[in-house]
């Protein structure tokens, strides 16, 4: 009959190897889902009205932690986006959607020039800024986007309302197969809302 080592506990080295790998990997999803906290509100917007197009002007701070920097080090792409609602009041029934846009932006990091990329998903266009302050900077600023034309309103009250949104994009291989977990980081600021001048 064989007898148990007593002086052994019964885990080995490659069983312990594994189990710090996933505890490390558990602490790293932590760190990254809390990477989002911090503020996120639209500071001010308004419109301008320019040869029958409503142009949308606004000022939007976006959370800044290390977090956000080593994930974005990392190969996370955070995706920004800037909805915009224009919505006709009615007195006696929910008010009526009229036009329903968002500008959509996507941060990555590029390793090999040491740069923050803000890219417009719509149109391709690309920003490069040296550091994370420039970028999100660039990203709070958003001028003359145009959200409505004036034969899309026909009399009546209108009020337009924009919000702000930040939430986790494409994933490198390897931080998919880290995170397959969480699909919560993600977070969006209060409606921002005022009268449209018509």
């Amino acid at each position: 009959m064989l007898r148990r080592d007593p002086t052994r506990t019964g885990f080995t080295p490659a069983w312990r190897l594994t189990a710090g790998w996933v505890l490390g990997l558990a602490l790293c999803g932590f760190a990254l889902a809390n990477a989002l906290e911090g503020v996120l509100e639209v500071r001010s917007a308004y419109v301008n009205v320019d040869k029958g197009v409503f142009l949308l002007y606004a000022r939007i701070e976006y959370p800044e932690s290390p977090a956000i920097r080593e994930a974005l080090r990392d190969g996370i792409t955070l995706t920004f986006d800037l909805d915009a609602r224009v919505d006709r009041d009615r007195r006696y029934w929910f008010n009526a959607a009229i036009v329903d846009v968002t500008l959509r932006r996507e941060l990555t990091y590029h390793a090999v020039s040491d740069r923050y990329v803000v890219r417009d998903t719509k149109s391709g266009d690309q920003n490069t800024f040296a550091t994370l302050d420039e970028a999100l900077s660039y990203l709070g600023r958003v001028d003359a986007y145009p959200i409505v034309v004036e034969p899309q309103l026909d009399g009546g009250n209108y009020n337009i309302s924009v919000r702000a949104g930040v939430r986790r994009g494409h994933l490198s291989a390897s931080m998919r197969a880290i995170l397959f977990w969480t699909d919560d980081w993600a977070r969006v600021s209060e409606w921002y809302t005022w009268s449209l001048p018509v």
